[in-house]
C-alpha cells in the first residue's frame, strides 16, 4: 500500500516539474521600436542561466554583426529587459537581441565577448541562436 502512495506522490510532483522545465525554453520577445532615447528593450526573455542580453547589428541576411549594447540577465524569466545602446542606431537599422552565456571568460560579471569569440558567447540550444530581430523606428 505504501508503494502505491509513494508512486502516486512522485507522479504528482513529476508532472509539474516537467511542465516547468518545458516553460524554461530559452527565448526573446521583442518588437520594432523607437530607439531614439538610446535604449532598446525586449518585452520578455527566458534565460537558462545568468548571462547577457546582447544587441547586435544585423541586416537582411540575418547574421549577427557588431555588438552595440548589452545588459546582464538573470536565470529564468525577465520582463522588460532594457539595453543602453553604446553607439548611435538610426531609424531603419536592424538589430538582433540575443541571449549570451556567462561562461568561458576570465571574470564573472564582466561581458568579455567579441564577435566570433567563445567567451560569454551566444547560447545555442539545438544549434539555434536564441534571439529576436527588430527594426529601429
Amino acid at each position: 500500500m505504501n508503494r502505491i502512495l509513494i508512486a502516486a506522490t512522485l507522479t504528482a510532483f513529476a508532472a509539474p516539474a516537467m511542465a516547468a522545465d518545458h516553460m524554461m525554453s530559452p527565448m526573446v520577445e521583442a518588437m520594432d521600436q523607437d530607439v531614439s532615447n538610446g535604449i532598446v528593450s525586449a518585452s520578455k526573455v527566458m534565460a537558462p542561466s545568468n548571462g547577457w542580453m546582447v544587441v547586435h547589428r544585423t541586416d537582411a541576411e540575418m547574421k549577427p554583426g557588431p555588438v552595440v549594447g548589452y545588459a546582464p540577465l538573470r536565470e529564468g524569466e525577465t520582463d522588460d529587459v532594457a539595453v543602453i545602446l553604446q553607439e548611435p542606431v538610426m531609424s531603419g537599422d536592424m538589430l538582433m537581441l540575443m541571449v549570451h552565456a556567462e561562461d568561458g571568460g576570465m571574470k564573472t560579471g564582466v561581458f568579455e565577448y567579441t564577435l566570433g569569440a567563445k567567451e560569454d558567447g551566444p547560447i545555442k540550444p539545438d544549434g539555434k541562436l536564441v534571439m529576436a530581430t527588430i527594426t529601429a523606428k
